[in-house]
Formats: C-alpha cells, sequence, structure tokens
C-alpha cells in the first residue's frame, strides 16, 4: 500500500495509521471503505481531509451545505487529497428550544471526538448559523489537526414595500405591532420578503460576526466573511479551501500555528471595527480556552477602545451583509484599521494579514469608511465592572442610545423569563421610562444555555408614549441582531449566586458607562441580609446532557465552556481496538 507519507515534509500522515496498515487491520479499513466505490488508489499517499458539515434542514441558514460541500470536495480532489465528508450536530438559531446555546458545547464535543477518531490529516468545517461556527471551531481546536473554516455565507438583502430590510428590523416590526402600527397582513408581507435566499441574517449578528471573526483570525481564506451564499464566488471559495487544506496538510501547518495571542487580538479589533455581535466575546473566549491562548474579559474593552466603527452595518449601521461585500469584504475593513493590527500574523493561506489585505480599498466609503472619518468613533465592547457585576458584564455602545450611557433607574425586576412575559405588558407594571428592567435566571445555569433575551422589549405603557429604549440588564445575551441600552452577561449570574440574585424592585441601579461601572445603590449590610435569605434553586435536571450542562458549564467571563473541556487532548487515538 505505499509508506504514505506526507512527501512534501517527509512527516508520515496521520490517515497511514489506518489505510497504510499491512494485516487484518489495513484489510478492514480500506475494504468496507471500498463498497463506496472507491478506487484502490486513494489509499495511497492522499491526504484525507474530513468535510465536517453542518447541513440540515432543521437549521435553515445551513441548508444548502451539501452543494457547498461538494465545492470543497471538487477542490480536495484537484490538490490530490482524499475528501470524505462526515456530519457532526448542526444548531439551528431559529427553531432550536430552549437555545441552541445550550448545545454549543455538546457539538464541539461531537466535532472534537469525530475528527479524533477518524483517519483524518486535515479538516474542513462547513458553518454558517451562529453556534455552528464556534463549536466546530473549538471542536477542531481541542485536536490541531491543519483546519479550514468555510462559512456559508449571508443571505441577500432582504425587500420589504421598496426597501431594505434584515434581521435587526424585526425588533422593530415586533414592537410596531405592538402599539397597533403595523397589521398582521403588514407583518406577512415583511415576513415573505425577510429571508429571500439561502444563507444566514444578512446584517451584522452573530452568524456574520462569527464568519468575520474566523476570518480576522486567519484561519480562512481571505474574503470568507461577506461573499453572500446566492453569489456563486462562495463555491469558488469553497473549491479553492479545498485545495488549499491539502497544501496545508502537506505543510503541517496547523492551527496552533495561526490562532496566537496577536490573532484573537485582531479579530477583537476587527469586531469592533463592524460593529459585531456581543456574542463574540463569549464564543471567542471559549475557542482561547480550547487553544490555551490566555485571554480575559478586560481585552475585548482594551482591544477594542481606539478602534472606530468603519463599517456600517445594520444593527450599529444602515446597510446589509450584501454591500459589505460590494464595497471590499472584510479584507477592505482590515486595510482600513490596519494601523490596529498585528499585520505579520500568519493566516491559513500561508501569507501574513497584511499580505492578504494589502491594497484591498473599500469602493464604498458610505459602507466601509475610514478611520479619520468613521462612521461612528463609538464601537467595540465595553466591559463594566461593579458590585451588580463582580466578574463582568459587556454592553455594546454603538447599538446603544447616548443619553443613557451614564444613568440611575429604580429597579423593574422579573426573576425569569416566564415571569417578565407575564408582567411587560400589564398595565399595572410599576415602571416609567427612567426605570431599569432587570431580568434574572437567563444565564448558562438558570435558563440553562444564556438564551438571547437580554433585549427585552419595552413595557407597552411606555411603548404607547414613544418610548424606544431603556436600560435593560440580564445575565442572558442578546441576538447579534439586536440593539438598545443593553447590558448582559452578567457575571456571576444570579443562579450562581451572583449580587443580580439580590435586586428587589426599587433599588437604584446606576450605569457610568465612561467609568466601566455598574452598581446597584443599596447598603453592603442589607446585601448581606438578603444574601443570607436567599437560596439557590436544586438542579431540576436528573439526567442527560441539561443536567451535565447545569453541573459543568463555567461563568459566561470565562466563555461558557464546560470546566473539563479547556485545552485540547491533540489527535491522538489513545486506545487501538483493532
Amino acid at each position: 500500500m505505499g509508506l504514505n507519507n506526507n512527501v512534501e515534509n517527509n512527516k508520515k500522515l496521520r490517515s497511514s495509521d489506518w489505510f497504510g496498515r499491512k494485516g487484518k487491520d489495513g484489510f478492514i479499513y480500506r475494504a468496507w471503505m471500498k463498497n463506496q466505490g472507491i478506487p484502490w488508489d486513494m489509499f495511497r499517499d492522499k491526504p484525507v481531509i474530513g468535510i465536517c458539515n453542518t447541513w440540515s434542514e432543521l437549521t435553515p441558514c445551513n441548508a444548502h451545505f451539501r452543494e457547498l460541500a461538494e465545492s470543497v470536495r471538487r477542490g480536495v480532489l484537484e490538490a490530490g487529497g482524499f475528501p470524505v465528508e462526515f456530519p457532526v450536530m448542526s444548531l439551528g438559531e431559529t427553531l432550536m428550544k430552549p437555545t441552541a446555546m445550550l448545545f454549543r458545547n455538546l457539538a464541539s464535543m461531537d466535532v472534537e471526538e469525530s475528527i479524533r477518531a477518524n483517519p483524518l490529516d486535515g479538516v474542513v468545517l462547513l458553518c454558517g448559523c451562529d453556534k455552528t461556527t464556534p463549536s466546530l471551531v473549538m471542536g477542531a481546536c481541542s485536536v490541531d489537526l491543519p483546519t479550514l473554516v468555510v462559512s456559508g455565507g449571508p443571505m441577500l438583502t432582504g425587500k420589504y414595500r421598496g426597501r431594505n430590510i434584515g434581521t435587526s428590523d424585526i425588533w422593530r416590526f415586533s414592537e410596531d405591532a405592538r402599539r397597533g402600527m403595523m397589521s398582521e397582513e403588514e407583518l406577512n408581507l415583511a415576513e415573505g420578503g425577510m429571508c429571500r435566499s439561502r444563507g444566514h441574517c444578512a446584517v451584522m449578528g452573530t452568524a456574520s460576526s462569527m464568519a468575520s471573526m474566523v476570518e480576522a483570525l486567519g484561519i480562512t481564506l481571505p474574503g470568507n466573511a461577506a461573499i453572500p451564499a446566492a453569489d456563486a464566488n462562495r463555491k469558488v471559495l469553497a473549491q479553492l479551501s479545498g485545495r488549499r487544506i491539502v497544501e496545508m496538510v502537506r505543510k503541517d501547518l496547523k492551527l496552533s500555528d495561526i490562532l496566537t495571542r496577536q490573532a484573537f487580538e485582531n479579530a477583537i479589533r476587527v469586531n469592533a471595527a463592524i460593529g459585531g455581535s456581543t456574542n463574540f466575546a463569549i464564543h471567542l473566549m471559549a475557542i482561547a480556552g480550547r487553544m490555551g491562548v490566555e485571554l480575559e474579559l478586560e481585552d475585548f474593552d482594551r482591544f477594542s477602545r481606539e478602534v472606530p466603527l468603519v463599517a456600517n452595518l445594520q444593527p450599529s449601521g444602515a446597510y446589509f451583509m450584501e454591500d459589505l461585500y460590494y464595497a471590499g469584504g472584510l479584507p477592505a475593513v482590515m486595510h482600513a484599521i490596519e494601523r490596529f493590527l498585528h499585520t505579520d500574523a500568519l493566516t491559513a493561506n500561508g501569507r501574513t494579514v497584511g499580505e492578504n489585505t494589502a491594497g484591498c480599498v473599500s469602493v464604498d466609503t458610505t459602507v466601509i469608511a475610514t478611520v479619520e472619518e468613521p462612521i461612528n468613533p463609538v464601537s467595540g465592547m465595553v466591559v463594566l465592572r461593579g458590585n451588580l457585576c463582580e466578574d463582568g458584564a459587556v454592553l455594546k455602545p454603538s447599538a446603544a442610545s447616548p443619553a443613557l450611557m451614564q444613568h440611575t433607574g429604580r429597579a423593574v425586576v422579573f426573576r425569569d423569563i416566564e415571569d417578565y412575559k407575564r408582567k411587560i405588558d400589564d398595565p399595572d407594571l410599576d415602571v416609567d421610562e427612567t426605570s431599569v428592567l432587570v431580568l434574572k435566571n437567563v444565564g448558562p445555569k438558570g435558563y440553562p444555555g444564556m438564551p438571547e433575551v437580554g433585549n427585552m422589549g419595552i413595557p407597552m405603557k411606555l411603548l404607547a408614549k414613544g418610548v424606544t429604549d431603556m436600560v435593560r440588564i440580564s445575565d442572558g445575551r442578546m441576538s447579534g441582531t439586536g440593539f438598545g441600552t443593553v447590558v448582559l452577561h452578567v457575571s456571576p449570574e444570579a443562579a450562581a449566586g451572583g449580587t443580580l440574585a439580590l435586586v428587589e424592585d426599587g433599588d437604584l441601579i446606576r450605569l457610568d458607562v465612561a467609568g466601566r461601572r455598574l452598581e446597584l445603590l443599596v447598603e453592603e449590610g442589607e446585601l448581606a441580609s438578603r444574601r443570607a435569605r436567599w437560596q439557590n434553586e436544586v438542579n431540576p435536571f436528573a439526567r442527560g446532557y441539561a443536567k451535565l450542562y447545569v453541573d459543568h458549564v463555567e461563568q459566561a467571563h470565562l466563555g461558557a465552556d464546560f470546566d473539563f473541556l479547556k485545552g485540547g487532548s491533540g489527535s491522538e487515538v489513545s486506545r487501538d481496538s483493532h
């Protein structure tokens, strides 16, 4: 069967431990693969490339991935590799209950063990919908083989009555419908025009933020983030990625060679420049934890503070991912903020960030502006500290109201999401426009899974008065498509005994974004008394994955990964049954 060597660097291919064996073991490995009609020479000296596919009709954003996988397969074959496609758990943000985030860590385990257990020399990760990207990258990092990401791409811009719409408009439509300004018929028309092509959300929501994250980290080919799913160039990029992963295997270029501290700092700065999702923080922290890169919550504030918003994209701006692509895509954004980046950082195509972005100027400065004349000088992610969030909380200033950046108001407390739903439109709710809405028990353990409910709707009685924003605080997350003066990821969460659990109706809360503070203005003695009375609910899950999750999930400021998944186990298989 040949030596099955990686000819370029004379390193033995990992897959040769399966397909290069003599005797009974090699017979079994090869013979059963051949029942798929695979010629004998595919098992000789060819890097085996796994195409890790999150295709699912229950994940609409990824429903075109069968075609994308075929494009990757063509590229692998052209470069002399042996492509093998395999499925992993697919996390559809729009349909999964109670929240797709509950299953991110489970999917990462699926990816990690699928890669390690099988005869793979390199992997192409096909991901699109929000949690599919971090879960696949987390799992791959823990194995550390040569790996490339191919995102599914954003959908085409939505259309409604002559204007462009995207997922961020859902929140506006919802509020308009609640106050009687939009009929059911009009909602149906908007619904029909919103998602008019394959792909993930057309705005800079979490899916687009994740696609931008992996490009900024350097583990995709340049241009990956913005090519629309319906554009033929998305398939071209997938085919080129298939070619490139074979070269990466031959050069033994692994994730650990690319995902350095510099790469993570670049990703934070790019996320600031594009007005990316607050979910970016929790996912990047988890990926860093798998790679063993030291990263702390303050880094998201520290490294984004000087970077202005240059991408004019909803929800922080006006345009859509399709427009970003036409204006030059993420390479043009990175070129615009080049002074803030580690341009010597290595990327998956073998070139540096600086080499990849050289000459990639914006062709439409209304969409991709300059540092000198940005869309907004305020960007990034503010990290708050204080007695209400001892381990931190985050806020996205580019999507918030400037008038609320320094605010003190009375707490209106919702014990959990069900309590919120019961009370929010009650005309007797004791609330005014200066109040601070507080939602408890929607954190990693409390929900469980940390759902995207932090951008609570405005109470009906205030909507009727024309109020469009309020300070809102929770230990949950919000959709990257959402907006408002929303404090998220409060850590420790209420269910873990954080001060958030002690907040009562009428308590004064002070938000000071400039000072990076979030304070509950209650005397320490009173808080101590409340803490002595507080009782944590017993984990109601007696079995299964939900029990595992609640027992082992870390807090938001650490990335909400499982405590036993930090780092990785590498690509070695510990036992051999044959």
